[in-house]
């Protein structure tokens, strides 16, 4: 097994950080991995926000609720960024909206999430940590407003990175036959039989990791996360529509 896969079969969520600057030189060649990553027929559709702006954080933070946030020494916010192509486009004479449709939407979220993982990997290569937050989708529509997103961009994440305060555990997994299949989909008659033990070993986890303070099994997580509905994450089309794309 050669190191590169040793480092992603150890990955871990970290959300304490110390507070050691990181060089630019580094910050550039994080940059540099992102930039050369597989990207949707070559358009590049995405763009990275870096927040250095204090306030800007604090308003992150908040939506994120998530306080760890602002103690993150860098973060980078990864955006769908189909204005600059609409731009080139009409610099050569372009008439069209072809841009505007949910393809190209796709395309842009599918990069910025292979560029934020593949810069991941990077920088936990050079002794570095890091946390995704989902959580400023909170309210993507102040997030557009908080980081002046023009029409046809929109955010994926935030990525909070830095040299780690902390060693956390590494978060079980569910076991892989329940999610690979071979020619076709597989449908099990009794999942929560198929998750019984993943269920246990995710409630040792948190007993774990909190001091037995919290408990949650995996299938208890799935109902609370489809239980609890944030009506601005619900309405997540009706801020991508007003971002400019045509969502039919």
């Amino acid at each position: 097994m050669n190191e590169t896969i040793k480092l992603q079969l150890a990955h871990k969520t970290v959300r304490k950080f110390k507070e050691e600057k990181i060089q630019e030189e580094d910050i550039n060649t994080l940059l540099e991995v992102c930039n050369r990553t597989a990207t949707s027929t070559g358009m590049q559709q995405y763009s990275i926000i870096r927040i250095k702006d204090k306030s800007k954080k604090e308003k992150l933070t908040e939506i994120a609720t998530q306080g760890y946030l602002e103690n993150c020494p860098e973060l980078f916010v990864f955006i769908v960024d189909v204005f600059r192509n609409k731009k080139i486009a009409e610099e050569l004479g372009f008439k069209g909206d072809t841009y505007k449709d949910m393809d190209r939407f796709f395309q842009g979220f599918t990069d910025a999430s292979l560029a934020a993982q593949n810069m991941t990997i990077a920088l936990e290569s050079m002794g570095m940590g890091a946390v995704y937050f989902g959580s400023i989708l909170n309210d993507n529509e102040e997030v557009c407003n908080i980081l002046k997103l023009p029409e046809l961009t929109f955010p994926v994440f935030a990525v909070g990175f830095g040299y780690p305060d902390q060693e956390p555990q590494i978060k079980p997994r569910m076991d892989m036959k329940l999610k690979v299949f071979e020619d076709e989909y597989k449908v099990f008659e009794n999942y929560l039989e198929e998750v019984k033990e993943y269920d246990e070993e995710m409630t040792h986890y948190y007993d774990t990791r909190a001091n037995g303070q919290r408990s949650d099994t995996f299938s208890k997580q799935v109902l609370k996360r489809f239980e609890d509905i944030n009506e601005k994450r619900r309405n997540v089309m009706k801020v991508i529509e007003k971002q400019g794309f045509k969502i039919k």
